[in-house]
């Protein structure tokens, strides 16, 4: 099985680069025979902004352009899409978010229209958040952040199109111990993110 893994940031010394590395490291555990790519949305210069040309896209006037054709086609080949990033402003980066709004478009991640029937269309895909925050976990619980996430993201992005968010992770803190655990917990995920699909799979049997 193939992973996708989609991270946005600067810096490729960050946690969130380590992050998704050590992931990607527990994906491919060689007896286990699964693969997967990294989208570094940032070394790769995705443009996020939504233009006139992703609306005409949203009101089918316009065939899907080829920067987002090729990100659907990623999103295609994979059996489970990953996102890695740091909390901004309590949500995902704007590069993120953007990459969200482009590519997650109607006609290929939802049906709507006046006169279509509204379809979920994704419902075939597995989906793993992981994101890593600096404020504390009685923060996130304390001002309802954690839960304003989870409907923003979870809900209102992936269950519209009909993604099941598998994995769903908040690694907070970035002392040096803290650093490790969150590591270590990255390749846990990546090790397991499969066992739900195999799980499905012998449910549907």
């Amino acid at each position: 099985m193939h992973a996708l893994i989609v991270i946005a940031h600067p810096d490729q010394a960050s946690l969130t680069h380590s992050i998704a590395r050590h992931l990607a490291e527990g994906v491919a555990q060689p007896e286990e025979g699964h693969s997967f790519e990294i989208a570094d949305l940032s070394a790769e210069g995705f443009a996020p902004a939504f233009t006139v040309t992703d609306l005409a896209v949203h009101r089918r006037d316009v065939p899907i352009p080829v920067d987002i054709a090729t990100e659907q086609a990623r999103i295609d080949r994979a059996d489970a899409l990953v996102l890695v990033f740091p909390v901004h402003w309590w949500s995902m980066p704007a590069q993120l978010k953007g990459w969200v709004d482009r590519v997650f478009s109607n006609g290929w991640a939802y049906d709507e229209g006046p006169d279509i029937k509204s379809v979920k269309r994704l419902r075939h895909l597995n989906v793993h958040l992981v994101g890593l925050g600096g404020a504390s976990a009685s923060t996130y619980e304390r001002r309802g952040y954690r839960a304003a996430m989870k409907t923003q993201i979870d809900h209102g992005i992936f269950d519209y199109c009909g993604a099941r968010v598998v994995t769903s992770e908040l690694l907070l803190g970035s002392e040096p111990a803290d650093v490790a655990l969150h590591l270590e917990a990255a390749r846990t995920i990546g090790r397991d993110l499969f066992k739900a699909r195999a799980e499905q799979v012998t449910e549907a049997a």
